[in-house]
């Protein structure tokens, strides 16, 4: 049976979860959210794909899992990939991804979508800057740990790398430029150039053009 991600192309974190299965060679299908057009509102939505009101979501027959963490353990569970080659190492790898949602993800959703997908005049300038100050913190920490290493566990790669880059190859600005952290600008090429490795707006349906 095909497992489908309900995903929109725009989101970070739904690119995490298509990125994993994509990169698993798992038989996948992405299925469109309409998110800026409310989807994820609906009562629809709510009752039958997920209570939480959010994207990602995966199901595989009676297998329904959000988060997109959670997705990624799974992917591992069905694939063998991602997951860390000892129990150190998988510890290590939900150590990042816990970080990443909280330290770097979050606040990069929240930025990129208050300077671009919202209109001009109710961008909050103030909300903006903070965040983006919070965000250099994070890029310092993501770029001295990857000064080290090429991937961040172990000799391969993670669900700790597909969480972490998950919103940093996005065109949209939001105070990341790759050519001011050189080790993540390194790391980033070298996922990017793992075989099967697509763009979150070739591997999911949904780009801003669509809006346009």
């Amino acid at each position: 049976m095909t497992i489908q991600l309900h995903c929109f192309g725009e989101s970070g974190n739904a690119y995490k979860a298509a990125l994993a299965l994509e990169l698993s060679g798992l038989d996948w299908e992405p299925v469109f959210v309409d998110f800026f057009n409310g989807a994820t509102r609906t009562p629809e939505y709510r009752s039958d794909i997920n209570e939480m009101g959010e994207a990602p979501v995966m199901i595989d027959g009676a297998v329904r899992l959000s988060q997109s963490g959670v997705i990624q353990m799974y992917v591992t569970e069905r694939s063998g990939k991602f997951g860390g080659a000892t129990p150190a190492d998988a510890r290590e790898v939900m150590r990042w991804v816990f970080w990443d949602n909280h330290k770097l993800s979050s606040q990069a959703g929240m930025t990129r979508f208050l300077m671009n997908f919202l209109p001009e005049d109710k961008r909050p300038a103030p909300v903006i800057q903070f965040m983006q100050g919070r965000l250099q913190a994070a890029y310092a920490v993501l770029d001295s740990h990857l000064a080290r290493r090429d991937w961040m566990v172990g000799d391969s790669l993670t669900n700790a790398d597909i969480s972490c880059c998950g919103y940093l190859y996005y065109p949209e600005p939001f105070g990341f430029a790759r050519g001011d952290w050189p080790h993540i600008d390194a790391w980033l090429t070298r996922i990017s150039a793992q075989p099967g490795w697509k763009h979150p707006y070739d591997l999911m349906p949904g780009n801003p053009s669509d809006r346009a």
